[in-house]
């Protein structure tokens, strides 16, 4: 809960510390004293948006610092989850201090922090309701919310939407398959008739430059033959006319003939190595010719190939190495191809399974709605009824309406505040004092699943008087028994019933206004419920109604205490 709050220059606020205790802390005070500016103080403290003219004039900075005691463990997690220790002792100092320039420095427990973190911590700190500002529990978008709230159905609603988030994401693949199928089915024809066509050419690497080797060959194997043949006889010698081999071997033997006579080894070597090498050539140039072939059919056959293998080659823009790499990833992607259709049968059994689970599970999950939707109702109007609303008729009206990520259910909170009046949704009350009274009930009945420790007021009797505001009296102290409520409130029927009454007062000093906030010890309070009752002159009678009016607020107190409800 908030244990102090300490506002400087902000506003006509130079400066104020309020200690607030559990219970029912009520705040009152003249009309432009400064009640909402300690609002606003809070506000701020819990990352609301402020302006730099919310710095008081003719200072540079303003500064509000909040210290909370017996923070419940959502507040434990939530520093935790934003990088800061919390205290041993369960307490925590949140500080913000808004320069005149526009700039904010904040803090938690002493760490730097940024606004965005305070807001985020706010939000498990305290829960404020304002006369203007605050009215989300009238939009239709939040209803759902609240109503998953009091089912506390925070499992089955993961569960749905685990599901039905898995149902669209079958259903997308799916759909993106099915828009797929036609031409899928159109590049599963040309990568067969590809395939087809790389492996019936049966393509080895390397194969077309044999071929054309050997294509050269077949088609020059006259040209070859007569040369080699040519060649080989003169090497060899033909008919009786000696060839070049031996008249080689001639000259050997003459040289080494006259070897001892002159130096001759040396040349007897090389003629000697000449005739083995000539030899060779020979015997190789004979090899050659005997392979020599004159095959018109086998040339044309290599031609055929050749022209098969140089056509496949440019269509694909690659060598026979590349349409063999180009064959594997052809038949890859033709079985993508084929197992996206058995992909699609399996996928439509899938999104049928799922399909009807998801509609099982929401099913499940308005159950849970209708139920709390019931319970809710009958709760707010017997809080109502009690607020002197006796005829009023509230109900959580609920329809199917397309599935989404939250289930089929379309809520809505509709009233009917006064006999003969039509149902009608939440927002169009017009009424200020019903619809004072209205928030007031639900917040009440919220308050119950709400581990939120404390809740303020702004106003929450506007447009209330009378006996009807005696009972916003009694139903905000049985709220405060659990929590710490702070109200800021006009109503002497309200601040009767505090526990920890708060003066808010404005006075003018020279060319500044100043506003002071004073906790009015037991003895005061009389004086300012008469201000409240009767105006600048407080008389005898005033002062009696004002101390029956506390003697009422007491005794309806003891009634609670001891178990008994005194209405």
């Amino acid at each position: 809960m908030l244990s102090s709050l300490k506002i400087e220059n902000i506003a006509v606020i130079e400066s104020a510390d309020i200690s607030f205790d559990i219970g029912l802390n009520v705040l009152t005070g003249e009309t432009g004293a400064g009640k909402s500016i300690i609002i606003d103080s809070i506000n701020a403290i819990l990352g609301e948006r402020t302006s730099k003219e919310l710095v008081r004039t003719g200072t540079n900075a303003a500064s509000v610092t909040a210290f909370f005691i017996s923070v419940g463990e959502k507040v434990k997690e939530k520093l935790e989850e934003l990088g800061v220790e919390c205290e041993e002792d369960y307490s925590l100092l949140l500080q913000r201090k808004i320069s005149a320039d526009g700039r904010n420095v904040c803090r938690i427990n002493g760490v730097t922090a940024t606004v965005s973190m305070l807001k985020e911590l706010g939000k498990t700190l305290v829960d404020i309701h304002g006369q203007h500002d605050n009215r989300s529990l009238l939009l239709k978008d939040n209803h759902l919310s609240y109503i998953d709230k009091l089912a506390s159905n925070e499992k089955i609603l993961s569960e749905y939407s685990v599901c039905y988030k898995k149902f669209v994401a079958l259903k997308k693949e799916l759909k993106n398959l099915q828009n797929n199928e036609e031409e899928n089915e159109k590049n599963a024809e040309v990568l067969r008739f590809q395939i087809d066509e790389i492996e019936k050419a049966d393509v080895a690497p390397g194969e077309f430059a044999d071929l054309s080797a050997k294509r050269d060959k077949l088609a020059n194997a006259e040209k070859i033959s007569t040369a080699l043949s040519l060649s080989y006889n003169e090497l060899n010698g033909e008919d009786e006319e000696a060839g070049i081999i031996l008249r080689l071997k001639n000259v050997l033997e003459e040289v080494k003939s006259v070897s001892a006579f002159d130096d001759m080894d040396e040349v007897s070597k090389n003629l000697e190595s000449a005739v083995y090498t000539v030899v060779e050539c020979a015997q190789s140039i004979k090899n050659g010719l005997d392979s020599v072939e004159f095959n018109p059919v086998l040339l044309e056959e290599t031609e055929e190939r050749l022209d098969l293998l140089s056509k496949l080659m440019k269509k694909y823009g690659t060598d026979e190495k590349g349409l063999l790499a180009l064959l594997e990833e052809f038949k890859v992607k033709l079985t993508k191809i084929d197992s996206s259709a058995e992909r699609i049968e399996k996928l439509t059994d899938e999104l049928n399974n799922v399909g009807q689970e998801m509609l099982e599970k929401a099913e499940n999950l308005s159950l849970t709605r209708i139920k709390a939707g019931e319970i809710f109702a009958k709760r707010v109007c017997d809080e109502l009824k009690f607020l002197d609303m006796p005829n009023v008729k509230f109900e959580v009206s609920r329809n199917d309406k397309p599935l989404g990520v939250l289930g089929k259910d379309d809520i809505e909170f509709l009233i009917s505040a006064n006999v003969g009046e039509e149902m009608k949704p939440l927002i169009k009350i017009s009424s200020g004092g019903e619809l004072s009274r209205i928030m007031l009930a639900i917040k009440n009945v919220f308050s119950e699943k709400d581990d939120v420790m404390t809740m303020i007021f702004d106003e929450i009797d506007s447009g209330i008087s009378g006996q009807a505001a005696t009972k916003v009296a009694k139903k905000l102290y049985d709220v405060s028994e659990g929590k710490q409520v702070i109200c800021v409130t006009h109503l002497s029927q309200i601040a009767a019933f505090a526990d920890n009454h708060f003066f808010v007062s404005k006075e003018t000093h020279g060319e500044h206004t100043f506003t002071s906030v004073k906790a009015l010890p037991e003895n005061e309070r009389k004086y300012e419920l008469s201000r409240i009752n009767g105006g600048t002159v407080i008389t005898q009678t005033l002062l009696s109604a004002a101390e029956e009016m506390l003697m009422q607020a007491d005794s309806y107190k003891r009634s609670r205490k001891n178990g008994s409800e005194e209405n």
